[in-house]
């Protein structure tokens, strides 16, 4: 029946014959009411009989208002309020499904109206999508380019604000500055590097006269101590201020490298030390002139001991240590030898290579040009024919490099007299003696099996491929807009887009913390300027030290085989509170998961008091109090697809929480709400729905 009603009458005479039936019913109310006071005149008079009247059509309005309200509630107010959240999420967020018109069906024209727009809209965007899709795809290509470029340069690079915030940072980067808090954009630099240092160059920078110059800078990291040397130089890319312009970092790590040269020194020291006193001796004995004297003998032998036994001493310290003179590289072992093939091939030479897959730590110009220069040789010279190249895994971790040839073994004195050749490797006095002492390394010929000579050289650092190896991370990460960004001052007054979020999620042994359950799993992402940052993301298992339920375990599929291993709460939280140092927490239903954490606050020894936005009560202020705000109906209203696999994960609803505040940002702002005060002023009209998790001294006033 009220379909029919709504399909053949139009919504302005549907709303005359609501109103007119409530007028009737109010007369209708007053007429009864009249009626039966007059009924109970004879019995209780006139007075009674008026008074009961009154009484009657008092009620009788009363339900018919409360009866009207409850329609108006559900067929308007609500229906308007879906409508309105349904138009605002495919204003601002990118929703394709078509907008859901039934619970307006009483609206008459507005709920197709609506359809039609949103419809419209839709298309509209659609068809700019496409008509910037050619251009942007370019830019992609040659964005992905430029981060491939940035990524793969051999010393860590950052770009800054004169704030000293981290705008584009490099993988070497990020591996430099690894420590407690991971690099990452819109951090300050100051929080990594000492800031004496930082400053002194910068100063100097604005000062100079020069635009183009740079500035050469000696640092130590604030959280391993670990010697970095730099250069800073201005940018002169667009920005809010010329007077205080941003910089260019760029960063090596040079602890290795003053080790190594203090090593050195040291090493000379001891030579100097060790050598001359047993020399001074020997020239005090030999000027005495009574060699005859057995006491003099006997010193003069003392001494030579002594010296030659501090000079084999040191000469093996320095074999042992001069493979770390000298800059090395990681290579393939079959790169190597294919190298090497394709040298001799020019030369004619054919050569039978083999390689094990094994990583070797070595000079490989070097290496190629010795051993391309021997199998030369050994063709040439001493008519080698059938020539091989293997290289195999030694049982120490090192390598070992076999040149083999039928022929006659070769004379160590040959050897020795190619090895005292320059080698053709772009550098002035490079022998093949020299490459072999940049290895710490010897040559030498033996016979082989078969009718075969050898030569073999071996290498000391090597691994199996596959065994585990932890490079830098090679994307680089960049959000130039922050350039731009003035300093907001207070929370309060902070836009929304300008936040540095972290959204968090935790899957624990059961819902009570108070009654003992604890943590078991924690994921978190940051979010900068409203845009979720790659690769800044933190996931662990937690050790709960108690068993995790069956019924727990059913949901979050975490297992007790699984965290038997695990960190504690006190090393976990630790590190992720240094994650989410100085951003504001998010999460869905946040004073749940914020209970869990804050009850181990001594253990950890950090407070976790960082201001708090929770979806939960973000998705109230948008889509109204009345709406259903768990995290699958928020996902479902804002289109975001979360994989069977991956709910009630913490990294999966951590990745479902941060799509849907990234969809509801321009949303909050479509309402009026702009900045972080005004949310927090807006949610709190709906803490009926969830307490504030934010501490006291945090919540805007």
């Amino acid at each position: 029946m009220h379909e029919w009603l709504a399909r053949k009458l139009s919504l302005r005479l549907r709303v005359f014959l609501f109103f007119a039936l409530v007028a009737f019913g109010g007369i209708a109310a007053v007429f009864a009411g009249l009626w039966l006071g007059y009924r109970r005149v004879p019995e209780s008079g006139l007075e009674g009989g008026f008074v009961f009247a009154g009484l009657v059509s008092s009620f009788g309005v009363l339900a018919m208002v409360v009866w009207v309200w409850f329609l108006f509630d559900e067929n308007v107010a609500k229906a308007i309020q879906k409508l309105a959240g349904g138009m605002r999420a495919r204003a601002h967020a990118d929703i394709a499904e078509e907008l859901d018109h039934q619970p307006a069906r009483y609206l008459g024209d507005l709920a197709p109206a609506a359809q039609a727009i949103t419809g419209s809209l839709s298309e509209t965007k659609n068809a700019l999508a496409e008509a910037v899709e050619r251009e942007t795809t370019r830019l992609a290509v040659e964005n992905a380019r430029l981060q491939a470029l940035l990524a793969d340069v051999p010393a860590g690079v950052l770009l800054c604000t004169c704030e000293h915030q981290i705008v584009f940072y490099n993988g070497q980067a990020q591996e430099i500055l690894s420590g407690e808090i991971s690099a990452g954009l819109h951090r300050s630099l100051l929080d990594y590097l000492r800031e004496g240092p930082l400053q002194n160059a910068y100063r100097r920078l604005l000062t100079s006269e020069d635009a183009d110059a740079s500035s050469d800078i000696l640092c130590a990291s604030v959280q391993s101590g670990e010697v970095l040397a730099g250069r800073m130089r201005l940018v002169n890319l667009p920005q809010r201020s010329a007077d205080e312009p941003g910089y260019v970092l760029t960063l090596r790590d040079v602890t290795s490298d003053l080790a190594l040269h203090a090593g050195r020194e040291e090493l000379l020291e001891e030579v100097f030390e060790r050598v001359r006193r047993p020399a001074a001796n020997l020239q005090t004995v030999l000027d005495s002139g009574s060699m005859d004297n057995g006491n003099s003998r006997a010193a003069l032998l003392g001494e030579v001991g002594a010296l030659t036994h501090a000079i084999t001493d040191l000469g093996a310290r320095y074999d042992a240590a001069r493979g770390g003179w000298w800059p090395m590289e990681d290579i393939r072992a079959s790169e190597l030898v294919d190298s090497v093939v394709a040298l001799l091939e020019r030369e004619g030479i054919h050569l039978t290579a083999e390689a094990e897959r094994l990583m070797l730590r070595c000079d490989a110009f070097q290496l190629v040009a010795l051993l391309t220069h021997l199998c030369e040789r050994l063709s040439t010279v001493i008519g080698a024919t059938a020539l091989s190249l293997r290289i195999a895994e030694e049982e120490d971790g090192g390598a070992l490099v076999t040149i083999g040839w039928f022929g006659d073994v070769l004379q160590v004195g040959l050897l020795d007299g190619w090895l005292d050749l320059p080698l053709e490797v772009g550098m002035a006095n490079v022998t093949g003696r020299t490459v072999l002492s940049t290895h710490a390394t010897d040559a030498w010929p033996e016979s082989g099996a078969v009718g075969r000579a050898l030569l073999r050289l071996p290498l000391r650092k090597a691994c199996p491929i596959g065994a585990p190896h932890v490079g830098a991370r090679r994307s680089a990460v960049y959000d130039f807009d922050l350039m731009d960004r003035e300093p907001s001052g207070e929370l309060a007054e902070t836009p929304l887009r300008e936040l540095t979020c972290v959204v968090f999620d935790t899957e624990t042994t059961g819902l009570l913390p108070s009654s003992g359950d604890e943590i078991v799993q924690i994921a978190a992402l940051r979010l900068v300027g409203g845009k979720r940052i790659p690769g800044e993301k933190f996931e662990s298992l937690v050790n709960p030290e108690r068993p995790i339920p069956a019924s727990a375990t059913e949901v979050h599929h975490v297992t007790n085989e699984m965290v038997a291993k695990a960190p504690v709460i006190a090393d976990v939280g630790r590190r992720f509170h240094a994650f989410a140092h100085d951003a504001v927490l998010v999460a869905h239903n946040a004073p749940f998961d914020l209970e869990f954490l804050r009850r181990h606050e001594a253990d950890i020894g950090k407070r976790f008091d960082h201001p708090v936005l929770d979806t939960v009560l973000l998705s109230a202020v948008v889509f109204g109090q009345s709406e259903t705000h768990t995290l699958d109906a928020l996902t479902e209203r804002l289109g975001i697809v979360i994989p069977p696999e991956a709910r009630h994960t913490a990294m999966g609803d951590t990745i479902a929480t941060a799509a849907a505040l990234e969809m509801m940002i321009p949303m909050l702002e479509g309402q009026g709400y702009r900045t972080f005060g005004e949310v927090i002023t807006a949610v709190r009209r709906h803490s009926r729905l969830l307490k504030d998790a934010n501490s006291p001294e945090k919540v805007p006033g």
